[in-house]
């Protein structure tokens, strides 16, 4: 059965609620230029009230190391999740951590690049301009036809609701889906309903 990680959560009520839903991980945006951005502080705050079982996934952008490192034991995180244009040396520097590299796919993918990260996930998202992450927007699944076969767990994201979560599991075969902006009221603020309702549709797929 896949996963499911809900992003961008700003507050604890929407964690709790998550949580209540049956979701398997919370992610929590470190990116100041992002409508999701919360505090290290706040997020850690969050992450003490909540159960062990859910795995608490920290989201970078182009960040420094140390400050990766300060943020990740600050909160007790059991994933980074690097959403920027880190490279492979910049991932070794992390050692200690565990991480999932985010690929962000436009037209075509590098299998033979993506391999070279030697990191506990691959997550694939949509390719925007003008944003890093919660675009919204999905991507030709199509393309990760060879990727879905790798050994390291795929974190398909990028656009998906729940209308076509169950879709998307069935073409992509993803060990997790992540979702952000399709299940919230306004950026940062999740709806419960929706919430619940693709964590139902993402299972049952």
């Amino acid at each position: 059965m896949v996963k499911v990680k809900i992003c961008g959560i700003t507050n604890l009520a929407d964690a709790k609620a998550a949580v209540g839903a049956g979701c398997d991980a919370l992610g929590f945006v470190f990116y100041k230029k992002s409508p999701r951005y919360i505090s290290p502080e706040h997020a850690s705050w969050i992450i003490r009230k909540l159960p062990g079982k859910i795995a608490k996934i920290g989201v970078f952008v182009n960040e420094k190391v140390e400050k990766i490192k300060t943020t990740a034991k600050l909160c007790s995180l059991d994933f980074i999740q690097l959403h920027g244009s880190e490279s492979i040396d910049f991932c070794k520097k992390l050692k200690g951590l565990k991480i999932i590299k985010v690929f962000r796919v436009q037209n075509s993918i590098n299998e033979n690049n993506i391999s070279r990260y030697k990191v506990e996930g691959y997550l694939f998202d949509t390719y925007l301009k003008s944003k890093a992450g919660g675009t919204g927007k999905s991507f030709n699944w199509k393309l990760l036809c060879g990727i879905k076969k790798t050994k390291t767990p795929v974190f398909l994201s990028g656009g998906i609701n729940i209308k076509n979560v169950k879709q998307a599991v069935k073409a992509v075969k993803p060990r997790w889906v992540d979702v952000s902006s399709s299940v919230e009221k306004l950026p940062g603020k999740k709806d419960a309903k929706k919430v619940r309702e693709f964590i139902k549709a993402a299972k049952r797929g």
